[in-house]
């Protein structure tokens, strides 16, 4: 995000309750197939929550291919500390299936480590089944 939204600070972190981190739209993705978020009531996924500017909103639809049409922005409801925010959060248009690249999971393992997840959140990530080199 630092580099994505350079003018959007961090805010606070928390869980979005009853979704799941999966993936999909691995003919659209160089290395694997993309992140997104699907609805499950028994699931929950570790998020940081930025105070984005409209600037930084632009530049992120374009980096997400939001202008495309392969993400788009919905709204969600996080579970902070301070409480219950609506923020919103990008959705992959595609089906779900196919396996990430290592890079993939390594990225966004790292970010939910550097976010503070729990440890055992971001053991999960790393064990995550991911696309090997080369196919």
């Amino acid at each position: 995000m630092g580099e994505r939204c350079p003018h959007s600070p961090l805010r606070t972190t928390g869980w979005l309750v009853g979704w799941r981190l999966t993936f999909g739209g691995e003919e659209h993705g160089w290395d694997g197939a993309l992140a997104t978020i699907v609805q499950d009531p028994f699931e929950q996924v570790y998020v940081a929550l930025y105070d984005v500017t409209d600037e930084d909103a632009s530049r992120l639809d374009t980096w997400e291919s939001a202008d495309s049409g392969l993400y788009r922005r919905t709204r969600v409801r996080v579970d902070t500390l301070g409480g219950e925010e609506v923020a919103w959060a990008y959705v992959l248009d595609a089906y779900e299936g196919g396996l990430p690249s290592a890079i993939t999971l390594g990225t966004l393992a790292d970010a939910a480590e550097a976010a503070d997840a729990p440890d055992d959140y971001v053991a999960a990530l790393r064990a995550r089944p991911c696309r090997s080199l080369g196919h």
